[in-house]
């Protein structure tokens, strides 16, 4: 006889046996999936695959200048519009980028950043085999096209990656790295052989494919968040392998919940969810029309900082400075300046996840904007003097902007949009990139001609309004994981204020905490994640 309200004895002894086998069954699944590398070792081999993504994008970039300038491609010297064709095979290329780019659209959360990163990989290994076998411009054309395509997809995807599957205290350090790497591509190291033989372009070009080969192959020993895929006991193995805890460690438990509550936002479309006892079911795929969602999650607003973020680039002039360059310093100076910006690159890895990333987009506009007001007095001047101060400002430019905007346009707007919608949002974010790289280096020539010395004042007035912007509309982002700025945004909707005053708050509740829960409105207030996926 069992006592009224109170299950049989025999019924609660099953019920816990089974509660506790399902525990222990899910304990070895998640043993099963663990990684053979953790903490440190995993943290280095990630980034040597994502840093190998941006390598090839720099190393792409400036093998091809370097060969255009040695006159060393595919288009006759005798060519009436010789100089204008050889230019054309290095615009295509961006033309390509950003369809690369625009596709991630539609492909990246279909295919997942894994999947993603070793088709772009694919797609400029096959470029590459195009460019090198090139015996006619026309195929040249359609190779560099292919090869951006690649590319495009790869820059658009390789800093969300890394970016999910980085701490919120070195995220900043490892992700600038790949914007370094892109520098250290550029250096021109004089990859030039067998004189008056077409090896003296088709070798350094063709070497584009070891690089392709280790991203590809690389990538896929590494296993990105699988939460999303409802592959519980994989992500749990993935989270305890890259913090190098416990599967049940504590901070263990409240990243992945922290994820949890990011899918199940995308999953219902509302803010309900995670709710239940069952792993989160069949989550819907990102759609474009939530790239305008405001809300709690503030999507159209986080969307447009990456978009803003991306083309404030390329509207500080950088590409100006790389054309004078190119064409008024000797090549010596050009050479020493490339290899000046990578070092200086390398001042913000170690600054950045300490000082923030407001202060340092601050601090290269700032000095962007004070650089472009000497070289427009200076050019006004004229004077053998006045041209070797300007090739010093040269320098100076490239340090702020490397210290500045360099690799910050590659990071802000990976960490700045939710799970929902990071995908989309970075293919538009990496689009904007190319889209005024193009305009950008189609102004700056006909701008010399008409205007002369008044073009840096043209880029001074743009570096001056990026500061204000900067100030007033960028959320802080150092030390937060990518689900807390879920809470920050949320916070600042709920509250009724600026997410940047927020973002700078030392009270925001962490993802994956009840405080944090009902800020998000998920309805799992006083809950606690298990192990096995479940509440409790």
């Amino acid at each position: 006889m069992t006592t009224p309200g109170c299950p049989p004895v025999s019924s609660t002894f099953e019920g816990e046996e089974r509660k506790h086998y399902e525990e222990t069954s899910f304990d070895a699944e998640v043993a099963s999936h663990a990684l053979h590398l953790r903490g440190r070792k995993l943290t280095i081999s990630i980034a040597f695959v994502a840093g190998t993504g941006f390598t090839l994008f720099g190393y792409d970039q400036g093998v091809m200048s370097a060969l255009l300038t040695a006159g060393q491609v595919v288009v006759d010297s005798s060519h009436p519009n010789h100089a204008t064709l050889q230019s054309f095979v290095v615009a295509i290329y961006e033309i390509g980028c950003l369809m690369g780019a625009l596709s991630n659209l539609w492909v990246g959360d279909r295919l997942g950043r894994r999947r993603t990163i070793a088709l772009g990989g694919c797609i400029m290994i096959i470029g590459a085999i195009l460019q090198t076998t090139s015996y006619s411009y026309a195929q040249l054309v359609v190779a560099r096209v292919v090869t951006g395509i690649g590319n495009g997809l790869n820059t658009s995807t390789v800093p969300s990656y890394h970016a999910e599957l980085s701490s919120a205290a070195k995220r900043g350090a490892l992700i600038l790295i790949e914007g370094s790497l892109i520098t250290f591509g550029w250096i021109d190291f004089g990859l030039y052989w067998a004189s008056g033989s077409s090896a003296q372009w088709r070798v350094p070009i063709a070497l584009q494919m070891v690089l392709a080969l280790v991203m590809v192959f690389g990538i896929g020993f590494v296993v990105i968040r699988l939460v999303k895929q409802n592959r519980n006991a994989e992500a749990i193995a993935v989270i305890s392998a890259l913090e190098n805890k416990s599967p049940d460690d504590a901070e263990v438990q409240r990243t992945y919940h922290a994820i949890r509550e990011a899918v199940a936002i995308e999953d219902s479309g509302t803010s309900s969810g995670l709710g239940g006892k069952h792993p989160l079911q069949n989550p819907k795929r990102s759609s474009l029309r939530k790239l305008l969602i405001g809300g709690r999650s503030q999507h159209f607003r986080r969307a447009s900082l990456g978009v803003i973020n991306q083309c404030f680039q390329q509207i500080t002039g950088i590409n100006l400075i790389t054309y004078y360059a190119a064409n008024v310093t000797s090549r010596l100076i050009a050479a020493a300046n490339g290899t000046e910006y990578f070092f200086a690159s390398l001042i913000a890895i170690f600054i950045i996840d300490r000082i923030g990333r407001r202060k340092l987009m601050l601090f290269g506009a700032v000095g962007q904007c004070i650089t472009m007001i000497l070289l427009a007095v200076l050019g006004s001047v004229r004077g053998a003097g006045a041209q070797v101060v300007s090739a010093v400002l040269l320098f100076v430019f490239n340090s702020f902007f490397a210290i500045g905007w360099l690799g910050m346009t590659w990071l802000y707007p990976a960490e700045i949009v939710g799970l929902e919608i990071r995908a989309p949002a970075n293919a538009l974010s990496t689009s904007s990139n190319w889209i005024f790289n193009f305009v950008v280096v189609m102004v700056t020539g006909p701008s010399f001609n008409d205007i002369s010395w008044g073009t840096y004042i043209v880029f001074a007035a743009l570096n001056a309004f990026i500061i204000p912007v900067v100030y007033f509309f960028f959320p802080e982002t150092a030390g937060r994981s990518l689900e807390d700025m879920d809470v920050v945004f949320a916070l600042a909707y709920n509250e009724g204020v600026s997410p940047v005053d927020v973002s700078l708050r030392k009270d925001v509740p962490l993802a994956g905490t009840p405080e944090a829960d009902r800020i998000l409105g998920i309805d799992t207030i006083d809950q606690k994640v298990n192990i096995s996926g479940e509440t409790s």
